[in-house]
């Protein structure tokens, strides 16, 4: 439905819990690699995604052959999304470290020094506080030359990663006040690093809720709220945190994050898009926008 809508990418969330406030822990969550090999065999266009991979649930070198394959099996539609980790009930849970805010950095930046060289096509060494490697190999090489997403919207660390390493950054946070701040600080990295700031495609995260009238994007809530025994307090939190409504006022707030300088948006419909007639809406206004 996504690609018959227009979108230009389909994405995974890399978890295996649900997230507070979506759904409990033990509620069904498939694999994302998994997942978006089998989606590769349902589609044509779209580029495959994790947003973001969790680095701290893979080793480097397992995670770049992981995407080489996705990338094969979808005839080269792989992008590399990762981020540093968050969900701490996850990790201690399923037996993942998760160590302090500076180790999962640490770590992330390490794991870019491995994984995108052999996404390359390179043999890599590294011998890392967090990760030891010795002449990795990655055979066969991907197929496409597989752009490389950094998720999260810190200022000092992911960002000036993102300079560093990416093709592109995805904001996974923060208000739209805040957008153009954040877009002057990567500016100022890639400054730092003699990068290029164009060559970087920035996009943010957008929670929607979008229906053909209010009235039905109030039903479609409601019937997600039945099911999930939202309270009045949860609902209220969603109309104001979620861009809501028909599809005049959601494309009015898209074209306002457009406005920021973002190069384009990362849409989520969590509570209706199993509804792919909603899909298929929201690429309307989404194109409408773009």
């Amino acid at each position: 439905a996504a690609e018959a809508a227009g979108f230009d990418r389909v994405f995974v969330m890399d978890h295996f819990y649900q997230l507070p406030g979506i759904g409990a822990p033990h509620e069904p969550m498939f694999e994302c690699y998994s997942l978006l090999s089998a989606i590769a065999q349902h589609t044509d266009t779209v580029r495959l995604s994790a947003l973001v991979t969790g680095n701290t649930y893979r080793h480097p070198t397992l995670l770049a052959k992981t995407v080489t394959a996705l990338d094969h099996v979808s005839g080269g539609r792989a992008t590399l999304g990762i981020g540093a980790g968050w969900f701490e009930l996850e990790h201690d849970s399923l037996g993942y470290e998760f160590g302090t805010f500076t180790d999962r950095f640490e770590k992330l930046e390490e794991a870019l020094q491995i994984v995108i060289p052999m996404l390359r096509g390179e043999n890599v060494s590294l011998s890392g506080t967090h990760y030891q490697v010795a002449n990795a190999i990655n055979s066969p090489a991907p197929i496409s030359d597989i752009p490389i997403m950094i998720g999260g919207s810190g200022e000092k660390k992911t960002l000036r990663m993102v300079a560093q390493y990416a093709d592109e950054s995805n904001l996974s946070s923060g208000t739209i006040e805040e957008i153009p701040r954040k877009l002057d600080a990567l500016a100022a990295h890639c400054e730092n690093l003699g990068r290029d700031r164009s060559e970087i495609k920035v996009t943010k995260l957008v929670m929607c809720h979008v229906a053909p009238t209010i009235e039905e994007a109030e039903a479609d809530l409601q019937a997600m709220a039945d099911t999930k025994g939202f309270s009045d307090e949860i609902m209220d939190m969603i109309k104001a945190i979620f861009i809501y409504g028909d599809p005049d006022s959601v494309g009015e707030k898209l074209q306002a994050l457009m406005d920021t300088g973002l190069d384009g948006l990362t849409i989520n419909l969590p509570f209706n898009g199993h509804n792919t007639d909603r899909i298929g809406l929201l690429g309307e206004v989404a194109h409408a926008v773009m």
